[in-house]
């Protein structure tokens, strides 16, 4: 079977993560993603040879002064032969390079334009990296320990969510048959992931509140536990599976949510109790069949050794797979591109 995107031709003028992951999903479900980069390469290759093939894998690479005549001429002979370019840059640069719709239209009336910015195309140029966004957005403030300062998590979720949502954008226009504008910006996409906790204070008044633990705002018991040897995530969503839970831990009382919630404390006292009688991975063993949502908490080393079908091979390195996975498909991954190895059109 053919990746089903098998046909379309994405130009990319990415730098770093969010724009060059987009592409890349798109470029595994079968797309000819085609990097543009500047003279010397994308900036991102200066980084690491293993963070450059993480995401731009099944690419190829053509090497495209923009801000030249020379460079602006290949910029639209590529474009009238492309269904979509991707481009993540400040606006000024972006309308400065002609990377706009309205600017390649008339060399493509059909081709698609997405715009991945920090704070929308006509939002500025403000530098917008991912844990400035998630300072700027709330996130940063409420993550963490109460008592302790402002948390950030261990990757680049607002660019690997805004690198998503792109991807999507890109994907409903041509789906639609129409050229257009698609406008992504990191700060609207962490604004729309925080759905419940935005709607809680625009509607009910609700202040966003960290608890320990990472424990969750409505959910009881919703949050990592200490074991008699490692961490355990419990995730209590419902009143069936606190039963189910509270018979396996030998745990009494608070059948519904909304008491639990109420005497939150009193709960976690209880469950804190039980869960340390035994360990993590014990808990996990035992919670799992029950269908308790429960994991113990493991390394990154330990999670890919243990889930070795999520690892492919591409070239000389070795990567997380795609993450969509097509009934009958599976892609060829193929190394990162070298410099300039595409000429041909």
């Amino acid at each position: 079977m053919k990746g089903p995107l098998s046909g379309v031709r994405i130009l990319e003028v990415g730098t770093m993560l969010a724009g060059p992951y987009a592409t890349m999903l798109l470029a595994d479900l079968g797309a000819q993603v085609i990097k543009i980069e500047p003279p010397g390469g994308e900036i991102s290759r200066q980084v690491a040879d293993s963070y450059f093939a993480s995401l731009n894998r099944n690419k190829r690479s053509v090497c495209i002064d923009l801000a030249s005549p020379a460079g602006q001429q290949r910029l639209s002979e590529l474009a009238a032969e492309s269904d979509a370019l991707l481009v993540n840059m400040k606006p000024s640069v972006i309308r400065r390079f002609g990377l706009t719709y309205d600017a390649l239209k008339v060399h493509n009336e059909k081709i698609v334009c997405v715009a991945l910015t920090g704070y929308g195309l006509d939002g500025g140029d403000d530098p917008a990296f991912d844990y400035v966004i998630q300072a700027t957005t709330g996130v940063a403030a409420m993550t963490g320990d109460p008592d302790a300062p402002p948390t950030l998590p261990g990757y680049s979720s607002a660019d690997n969510s805004t690198g998503l949502t792109a991807a999507l954008g890109l994907l409903a226009m041509i789906v639609s048959g129409q050229g257009g504008q698609v406008d992504v910006s990191l700060r609207d996409v962490m604004f729309s992931q925080l759905n419940y906790r935005a709607s809680a204070y625009l509607n009910d008044g609700v202040h966003p509140r960290r608890h320990p633990f990472g424990a969750h705002s409505f959910y009881v018991p919703a949050q990592l536990f200490e074991t008699a040897d490692g961490y355990l995530a419990l995730f209590v969503t419902h009143d069936g599976f606190w039963r189910t839970f509270a018979a396996e831990a030998g745990i009494e009382g608070f059948p519904t949510m909304a008491e639990r919630s109420q005497r939150r404390d009193e709960v976690l006292s209880v469950v804190r109790a039980a869960l340390s009688a035994d360990t993590a991975v014990n808990w996990e063993a035992r919670l799992r069949p029950l269908g308790i949502p429960a994991a113990a908490v493991r390394s990154l080393p330990d999670a890919l050794e243990a889930t070795p079908e999520v690892i492919v091979t591409a070239g000389d390195y070795r990567l997380v797979g795609s993450p969509v996975r097509v009934l009958g498909y599976a892609p060829d991954y193929l190394a990162p591109p070298e410099l300039d190895e595409f000429q041909s059109s």
